[in-house]
């Protein structure tokens, strides 16, 4: 047996909050498109995560909280109750397994197009166009727009979107969720001071760009025990053209806060594998162990060495893998045996759809 086959703390139980955890490996949160047009789950996606429940804790594809806040093509929704109990075969095949779930909440923000709103521009909290060559929309490939700035008495209803996204996950039988605060969505948006120049309560100051993530933490938590919720945040991303001059001042002002809510994690895309802004060094996890008292959850490029290193080392709690996923659905167990590890899968082959490229991986063959 190989070096990798020796690894412990990977493999050690965990607890996160009051849930008891089969490891310290999670299935990242992956978008891949496989709810259809109605944004409803389905048979394909429930064999999808319950062929990769051997992590400790699996968190959805990000889930969009309204229809505003959608754009992408065929990802899933939470915002009505058909959608929340389409869930629920997610969740009982997940648990059938003996694993944890949670669901991301997303909007996404000027991450879309009118093509998803009947002609509506999506929004932002400043009308500053994403700089990317394209967008995929339900009408195909469009060029991005200017989206539109929220006007602030806006931005409650929101607030309540996030919470109701909350309560219909808790009714699908979720054990936690997750809100998406990163790579260049709307709470990313209002966080950073490359999209947010607005000039009312929500923009400004570090106190007024983490309001309006601070309010949907609130709201959440009135549905969710805090030790059942999650935050995302990319600090060293540029993906949908992001990353600030003061990230490092405000992602740690960011984490220092949201520590006194007594969160469930704080996952951090400290890796750089999702595009690096280069605006400085790169924040490191230990810069957030300093700051945020409740787990940490690593992720972007790991390997199961480095990953090995970052519990041992004390700098993560738990680290969350994705790419690797998608190719080894059995991605835990090739790890804790040493067995190697299928080659990435084509991109194309992400999003076709249907089960290729998405519940067609083989497992590790012992007679191989």
């Amino acid at each position: 047996m190989n070096q990798k086959a020796n690894s412990n703390a990977l493999f050690s139980p965990f607890q996160l909050g009051d849930l008891t955890l089969q490891n310290r490996i999670a299935l990242s949160p992956m978008t891949r498109a496989r709810a259809g047009s109605m944004q409803i789950p389905n048979a394909l996606m429930a064999e999808y995560y319950s062929q990769r429940s051997e992590a400790g804790l699996l968190i959805t594809e990000g889930t969009f909280i309204s229809k505003q806040a959608v754009g992408w093509v065929n990802a899933p929704g939470i915002y009505t109750d058909e959608q929340a109990e389409a869930w629920k075969i997610v969740t009982e095949a997940v648990h059938s397994k003996g694993s944890k779930i949670f669901l991301q909440l997303w909007h996404c923000g000027r991450a879309s197009h009118s093509a998803f709103h009947g002609g509506e521009l999506a929004v932002a909290p400043s009308a500053i166009k994403l700089n990317d060559k394209y967008i995929h929309t339900p009408d195909g490939k469009k060029d991005l727009e200017v989206p539109r700035a929220l006007d602030t008495d806006e931005i409650p209803q929101i607030v309540e979107d996030y919470k109701q996204a909350a309560r219909r996950a808790k009714e699908a039988g979720f054990d936690g969720v997750e809100i998406h605060s990163a790579n260049g969505y709307l709470i990313d948006e209002f966080l950073q001071s490359k999209t947010n120049k607005r000039t009312d309560r929500y923009g400004g100051s570090l106190e007024n760009r983490f309001r309006f993530l601070h309010e949907i933490v609130n709201a959440v938590t009135e549905v969710w025990p805090a030790n059942r919720v999650c935050v995302r945040l990319s600090p060293n991303g540029n993906y949908n053209d992001m990353g600030s001059e003061d990230y490092r001042e405000s992602f740690t002002y960011f984490a220092s806060q949201l520590d006194k809510v007594g969160l469930a994690c704080l996952h951090v895309l400290d890796g750089l594998a999702f595009g690096f802004h280069e605006l400085g060094e790169p924040m490191k996890l230990n810069e957030f162990r300093k700051i945020f008292s409740a787990p940490i959850i690593g992720n972007c490029g790991y390997t199961q060495e480095t990953a090995e290193a970052a519990i041992q080392e004390g700098n993560a709690d738990m680290i969350a893998f994705g790419r690797p996923f998608i190719s080894n659905p059995d991605l835990v167990e090739r790890f804790r045996n040493g067995w190697s590890l299928a080659a990435d899968a084509e991109m194309g082959a992400w999003f076709s759809f249907e089960k290729e490229g998405y519940t067609d991986f083989e497992f590790y063959d012992l007679g191989s």
